[in-house]
């Protein structure tokens, strides 16, 4: 992924200073193709995911974890349940057989989209 500085030098030399993108190309030592992506999009692309990342093993605990995560907002900080923590619960109470690795991507995800 190439920085919005290149983008912009790319394309004030095609379209302001009329320079050919094949020129271009040769001047930023890029890919012609390349050069045509940059021409056609002012801002990089940024990646979109299509669909939501299946996890199959922590599905089934998701409304457990969410019941959990605005319980503690209205804790202090000392108090509330860090994604170990809630990993243990899950396991103990919950019979839960995935990793500490799954429940920590989840909330921490979802601690980021809550803020």
């Amino acid at each position: 992924m190439y920085s919005v500085d290149i983008y912009d030098r790319v394309r004030r030399a095609c379209l302001k200073d009329g320079m050919s993108a094949r020129e271009a190309a040769r001047h930023f030592n890029k890919d012609r193709k390349t050069m045509a992506k940059m021409l056609k999009h002012a801002l990089p692309p940024g990646y979109r995911r299509v669909e939501r990342p299946k996890r199959p093993t922590l599905d089934a605990y998701i409304a457990v974890i969410d019941e959990i995560l605005p319980t503690d907002k209205a804790l202090i900080k000392k108090q509330r349940h860090t994604s170990k923590r809630i990993f243990e619960r899950l396991r103990d109470e919950h019979g839960y057989a995935g990793s500490l690795t799954t429940v920590t991507y989840y909330v921490r995800e979802q601690k980021r989209r809550t803020v």
